[in-house]
């Protein structure tokens, strides 16, 4: 059992460091770094579709055996994620007045991303359950796709405004609920693979929310031809 505790635990946290990938960008300079943002949240829309699409709904349909069921999940995602942005929205605008403030985006962003990393951290812990070989080869997989996934979420959290530091720590705090994640599941076992069946769509729910709802309007804002011709390469 001390084996699973070090290897889940310790690849978590390796997969949470890769959240400081956003350090890349802090040598620019405001100018610089303001140029590549409709680069970074094109990329995000990316991500974002890319691991819906390929990863979370595929595996919803090979965990759970109520298609509805998922159908369900999936759009109570996209339902919570509207309702939090708005009570963002509310509570944002009694403190602060701007014109287009784009600091809710930033927060749901952290929300959706806390929730997937939560459901890579029971993947991870439930692997290295099963044996060292499944939790080792799980890990890589993890690590493959977050790395441009932490890259576009830091993208997003500048985009709305945040600093590059803040954007960095914040990003690094909703990486650590892979953590969570993974001392759940181990403490609970099966308990809590049944329940991230039921995570998964509902992740996948909010990022269909976050990519198509927030990042997309904003990259419509830019209507020159040769920066939505880049739009598209990034996406």
């Amino acid at each position: 059992m001390g084996n699973v505790w070090i290897g889940a635990v310790g690849s978590t946290l390796l997969v949470s460091l890769l959240s400081f990938t956003g350090v890349l960008f802090l040598a620019m300079r405001a100018k610089q770094l303001k140029r590549i943002i409709f680069i970074l949240v094109s990329f995000a829309v990316g991500a974002l579709f890319g691991n819906t699409f390929f990863m979370l709904i595929p595996e919803s349909f090979a965990l759970i055996d109520n298609v509805q069921m998922i159908g369900l999940l999936i759009v109570s995602g996209l339902v919570v994620m509207f309702v939090l942005e708005k009570f963002i929205h509310w509570h944002h605008c009694h403190n602060v007045s701007h014109e287009h403030d784009a600091a809710p985006l930033g927060y749901i962003s952290l929300v959706t991303d806390s929730l997937h990393n939560f459901t890579d951290g029971v993947l991870i812990a439930a692997a290295w359950m099963a044996s060292p070989e499944v939790g080792i080869a799980t890990t890589l997989a993890v690590v493959v796709h977050e790395i441009p996934q932490e890259i576009s979420d830091f993208g997003v959290l500048l985009h709305a405004g945040f600093s590059k530091r803040k954007a960095l720590f914040l990003n690094f705090v909703a990486a650590c609920t892979a953590i969570l994640g993974a001392v759940i599941t181990i403490l609970l076992g099966s308990v809590t693979e049944e329940l991230i069946k039921f995570i998964l769509p509902f992740a996948a729910g909010g990022f269909i929310y976050l990519a198509g709802s927030d990042l997309i309007p904003e990259l419509h804002r830019e209507s020159s031809v040769r920066k939505s011709l880049i739009q598209l390469t990034a996406i």
